[in-house]
């Protein structure tokens, strides 16, 4: 079983110090807010108790460099649900690392990962398969290059409480 409750204490035992960051319980919309005059310490707020939302707002974390840490969600653009084809490629495109980060931690935790195209309420149905295939070649890239510093952290510390051999590109498949 999959409890946020773990995720929250092993991202906290595992960035707070260093970095000043904590994992936390939102409601509806997941949000990264940084230090402010009401927190002392950055916030990545996942939605719902959701395991795989806290898994992607981390991964979004873990791709923002320190300048963008210190912005509202990073600075990044995003535009809601609902996107046409155009719109939808360009979203797919900033989440192609995101998402390959994402599926490295949740395969370092044993938690299925499946990729998320994010527009349930769009005019068109997106190309998953395709995206999963463009996720797929980037965590392959990372793989054979070496994890980044913060995703190869929380890989270590989710392999080590979820008893998770080291990953090998066997680990990942295209259903």
């Amino acid at each position: 079983m999959h409890d946020y409750n773990d995720l929250i204490s092993i991202f906290d035992s595992t960035f707070y110090t260093d970095f000043n960051t904590r994992l936390v319980l939102g409601g509806d919309e997941p949000i990264y807010l940084p230090a402010d005059a009401e927190f002392d310490y950055h916030r990545i707020i996942f939605a719902r108790g959701f395991y795989a939302s806290a898994l992607h707002e981390i991964a979004h974390w873990c791709v923002a460099g320190a300048k963008r840490r210190l912005l509202e969600d990073f600075g990044y653009w995003y535009e809601p649900d609902g996107r046409d084809a155009d719109t939808q490629a360009q979203f797919e495109v900033v989440e192609i690392r995101p998402q390959a980060y994402e599926w490295i931690l949740a395969q370092s935790a044993g938690f299925r990962f499946q990729v998320s195209c994010d527009n349930l309420s769009g005019d068109f149905e997106p190309d998953r398969l395709a995206f999963t295939q463009k996720v797929y070649q980037e965590v392959l890239d990372i793989l054979e290059k070496g994890l980044p510093t913060r995703v190869e952290m929380l890989s270590n510390a989710l392999r080590d409480f979820y008893r998770i051999p080291p990953l090998t590109q066997e680990d990942f498949k295209v259903l």
